[in-house]
């Protein structure tokens, strides 16, 4: 895939830690989240084409709605996740082209990607106006950024509370993870030609983050 040199890195802190932490608890709880999100990730990523980029890969739970021989370009900056993420590409037959960047700055060309996908990213990302502006910019007119987030509940709700209760402790060990952060608006804000949302809540102890929405915006 073509790149471009337009976008600065955006830095990102390489915390030996709770870098491994995160790598691990996606890895032993991704099965989990899995049950809970699979019927949003089925219909929001169905048909995904034969090259997709991803928004923060993580250790690869989305790499099973990719074709078999596709090829996913993973901007993944956490490198605890990258060593779970190249298995899991190689278990689902999938081509992994990794990039050790973040969602703000790519490096990819301008509108030379048909497809982005995110999910539990938005949440996490240092600017997820900019982040949104870099999917616009490299998205070719017509292309699609589908995605699964988590956000903040409604004001006045015991998940609003929970979510304002556990902010810093959640933040920290989730590495900068915010539950109140009204991605849906920021999504409509960012400029697209179309925005289809669907919003849910799940049902999971995890009750800050059960508060979602899923969809896909048109460039």
């Amino acid at each position: 895939m073509t790149e471009t040199n337009t976008t600065t890195p955006t830095p990102f802190e390489q915390h030996a830690g709770r870098g491994r932490f995160n790598a691990s608890f996606f890895h032993v709880m991704g099965p989990y989240l899995e049950r809970s999100l699979r019927d949003h990730k089925s219909r929001v990523f169905a048909g995904l084409p034969a090259e997709v980029v991803e928004l923060g890969s993580g250790v690869g739970a989305n790499l099973r709605y990719l074709p078999h021989g596709a090829t996913l370009v993973a901007v993944e900056p956490n490198r605890a996740m990258h060593g779970r993420l190249r298995d899991a590409a190689r278990r689902q037959g999938v081509r992994l082209d990794l990039r050790e960047r973040t969602a703000e700055s790519t490096g990819l060309a301008d509108g030379s990607v048909d497809t982005v996908i995110s999910s539990l990213v938005l949440c996490s990302v240092h600017d997820p106006d900019a982040a949104l502006a870099e999917v616009r910019r490299i998205l070719r007119p017509g292309g699609t950024f589908r995605f699964v987030e988590h956000v903040a509940a409604e004001e006045g709700t015991p998940t609003r509370a929970a979510q304002r209760l556990f902010r810093r402790p959640w933040g920290w060990t989730f590495e900068g993870c915010s539950c109140e952060r009204d991605l849906e608006g920021t999504v409509r804000a960012a400029g697209f030609a179309a925005v289809e949302v669907e919003r849910y809540r799940l049902h999971t102890p995890f009750l800050p983050f059960n508060t979602q929405i899923a969809g896909t915006a048109t460039a």
